[in-house]
């Protein structure tokens, strides 16, 4: 009877470990070269493309890990100092191509201040947006991203895009579902040089 009691105690201990399992496996991620450190949920994958953009192309990195159906990433693009002059008209085309994409297709954006943290542990402030993209009038999508552009001591000029892609079709709230924890994690612990 004891032996079956001890069994018992086991086989419900192991049920509880599995079942509490974490499916995000935290880790910090230190990219020197773009000039940043993020808590991703997982081990990202690196891309590096060109993109055109004013008679010139600009170097754009991705860093990027899924998880069950959500795509957490951090792009970064290096404006060089002598073209700093277009930073402001680079950051607006950027946030008005996700963001007239999503009305376009009839959804929403939300946006909502918030802070980040530098390296050396400044507290800036910038934004949040939390878009609805939709498909013949459903939610397709769900997305919360922030820009962030910081200036190098060299004068070269960084964007980074912080973005989680909720990529399953949902009837929730883009800014209730993506201020959950593990979302909040992801951009709380993003930190630029």
């Amino acid at each position: 009877m004891f032996r079956a009691v001890i069994k018992a105690i086991t086989l419900a201990a192991l049920i509880f470990l599995t079942a509490c399992s974490p499916k995000l496996d935290w880790r910090t991620v230190q990219s020197p070269q773009e000039r940043y450190t993020s808590l991703f949920p997982g081990k990202p994958d690196k891309i590096e493309r060109r993109i055109p953009y004013l008679d010139q192309e600009l170097l754009q990195t991705l860093e990027a890990v899924k998880i069950e159906d959500d795509i957490y990433s951090v792009s970064t693009i290096q404006l060089p100092a002598n073209q700093s002059a277009s930073l402001n008209k680079l950051l607006s085309q950027l946030q008005t191509n996700l963001i007239d994409r999503a009305k376009a297709s009839g959804g929403e954006v939300a946006v909502k201040d918030a802070f980040y943290r530098t390296a050396d542990k400044q507290r800036l402030s910038t934004k949040d947006y939390f878009i609805d993209l939709k498909s013949n009038g459903n939610t397709q999508q769900l997305m919360r991203v922030r820009w962030i552009n910081r200036v190098a001591p060299n004068g070269d000029s960084w964007i980074y895009q912080v973005s989680v892609l909720h990529a399953k079709a949902s009837s929730e709230n883009a800014k209730i579902f993506l201020s959950k924890e593990e979302y909040e994690n992801f951009f709380s612990d993003f930190s630029p040089e």
